[in-house]
């Protein structure tokens, strides 16, 4: 679904993502760990169109996307949320879920003075989908409230409500588990999972090891911008590279 060929991404002298080759399978969630400083994130911003790759080739469901503009490569099915979440805190749940959907009518000025009957009637079904993903997320009591009420974690289920809208067919997670709580945790792991069932693929940067060898199939694994390995939690466990470059020689 999501191939990487040969990525690179310098910043002067420094690559921070070099060489970095990679398959993302349809329907798999597939985790991405690696120390501080791995190169993660930057390869991530690669991925959704933050950063150009210096070098490189990316590739979604057959199409090249390497270069596009970040809302080019979302309308194309691919979506991203970030680790720290930053909804537009005085509007409610409900309006920051229902912004995130493209070519809406009602962004069209003329729209609402020519056509204001199907302005209205996009909004209605708009409405509709949002609720159904903000239920889903287990936001259906805050939805009239303003984002800047919910805690880490509750941010992280509206950001992932908010990419819903858009219908992706991939989604990137930038460490959905970071301060979360363990109860919202384990909403957000059952929806991964519920998702995932019907049919969205995951690729996902988490450092809470638990979470990425219960969840995740396949693990990659990033040290100093380069891909050490991809195989399995077991494989990943029992590989000395990965023991020393990630958790500096203590077991997984």
């Amino acid at each position: 679904m999501l191939t990487a060929h040969a990525i690179t991404k310098t910043f002067g002298a420094n690559a921070a993502v070099d060489g970095v080759s990679f398959t993302v399978q349809r329907g798999t969630i597939t985790g991405l760990i690696g120390p501080n400083g791995a190169g993660k994130t930057t390869l991530f911003n690669c991925l959704a169109g933050a950063l150009k790759p210096t070098s490189g080739r990316l590739e979604f469901e057959g199409s090249r996307i390497d270069g596009l503009s970040p809302d080019r490569i979302f309308r194309r099915g691919l979506a991203r949320t970030f680790q720290i979440p930053r909804p537009f805190p005085e509007m409610t749940v409900l309006e920051n879920v229902m912004l995130a959907p493209v070519g809406q009518a009602g962004e069209r000025f003329w729209a609402n003075w020519l056509t204001p009957a199907g302005v209205a009637a996009q909004e209605r079904v708009l409405v509709e989908k949002a609720r159904h993903w903000i239920d889903f997320v287990g936001l259906s009591h805050l939805a009239p409230e303003p984002a800047r009420v919910l805690s880490g974690g509750q941010r992280k289920l509206l950001e992932l409500a908010r990419v819903l809208m858009a219908d992706p067919r991939l989604i990137l997670l930038d460490e959905p588990g970071a301060g979360v709580n363990p109860a919202l945790l384990d909403t957000i792991v059952a929806r991964i999972e519920a998702l995932n069932a019907q049919g969205i693929t995951f690729l996902i940067i988490e450092h809470n090891m638990d979470l990425v060898m219960s969840l995740c199939r396949p693990i990659l694994v990033m040290a100093q911008g380069r891909l050490l390995l991809t195989g399995t939690a077991e494989e990943v466990q029992a590989d000395p590279r990965v023991v020393e470059a990630y958790l500096g020689g203590a077991p997984v």
